[in-house]
């Protein structure tokens, strides 16, 4: 593992951005989204940096990056087009232990910016070490449409009641064993169906209770479409992935059924003319 992966607070905290072009000013809308408080040094801005700037979400110093830059910063990015700047960014950063990115020159980083899935308050990094920024930006492309947006608000529920849950068990199995269940179970559907509201209500019953109600199944009808599991949708293959029992037909091929949990049991229900199962 050549880099550490690690999720740094930069919430109300002094971040330097060194450059001001358009790729610039994608790092700096990024550290912006994090709460930093963004301070950019160059010559000129972007139109986008500029709009920043007379936002009062940034503030600019026109000219050539100095060492007093650096006073006060938790973070640094530099990304202009000059080598030399980009370098000396670097080695002053370093001397003074504060973490630095050059775009485009992982040899000068002491961190590297991943690609990000962003379902805040769940937040997913992909990165390739700066071995090819492209790749991990296609890896990004593929994870986005494979975990839903709703996410986000599952773990914002979970979060409302992760004290209430420690109160509840006092034992970290139990409480694990609790969440595994309410995560992979009836209670995250409905947050992925938009049903927030009933799923609270029940996520509450089972938090009172003690434990979550594994009397009251779900039946969910999957279509198999023409039959390559390449077509199958990401919710078709989540539910297929953690149903107990599936019942298939004679046009569902063996294909699709490898994707179907190992344990479940499976029931062939197929029908054809006089020959019905």
């Amino acid at each position: 593992m050549e880099f550490l992966p690690i999720f740094m607070n930069m919430r109300g905290r002094k971040a330097l951005l060194v450059g001001a072009g358009e790729v610039a000013a994608r790092k700096g809308a990024l550290l912006l989204q994090a709460g930093a408080e963004l301070n950019v040094v160059a010559p000129e801005l972007s139109s986008s940096l500029a709009r920043e700037v007379e936002q009062g979400n940034a503030s600019h110093r026109a000219g050539s990056f100095e060492a007093s830059d650096l006073e006060g910063v938790a973070l640094v990015i530099a990304a202009t087009d000059d080598a030399e700047v980009n370098a000396q960014v670097s080695a002053l950063c370093n001397e003074r232990n504060i973490p630095v990115n050059v775009v485009d020159n992982s040899d000068l980083c002491s961190f590297i910016m991943p690609s990000i899935i962003d379902r805040s308050p769940v937040q997913i990094a992909v990165s390739t070490g700066g071995a090819s920024p492209v790749l991990a930006r296609l890896l990004r492309t593929r994870l986005e449409s494979a975990i839903p947006s709703a996410y986000g608000r599952l773990a914002s529920m979970v979060e409302g009641f992760r004290e209430q849950v420690k109160a509840r068990f006092d034992n970290v199995h139990a409480r694990r064993g609790f969440w595994e269940k309410v995560l992979q179970g009836r209670i995250a559907e409905l947050v992925f169906s938009g049903k927030d509201g009933e799923a609270e209500k029940e996520l509450s019953a089972a938090l009172e209770a003690g434990a979550v109600d594994e009397e009251s199944g779900e039946v969910y009808l999957i279509g198999g479409g023409p039959g390559d599991p390449d077509l199958l949708t990401f919710r078709a293959l989540r539910l297929m992935q953690q149903a107990d029992v599936v019942l298939y037909d004679r046009l569902v091929g063996a294909g699709i059924l490898k994707l179907v949990r190992r344990d479940a049991e499976r029931h062939y229900v197929g029908k054809m003319a006089q020959d019905h199962t």
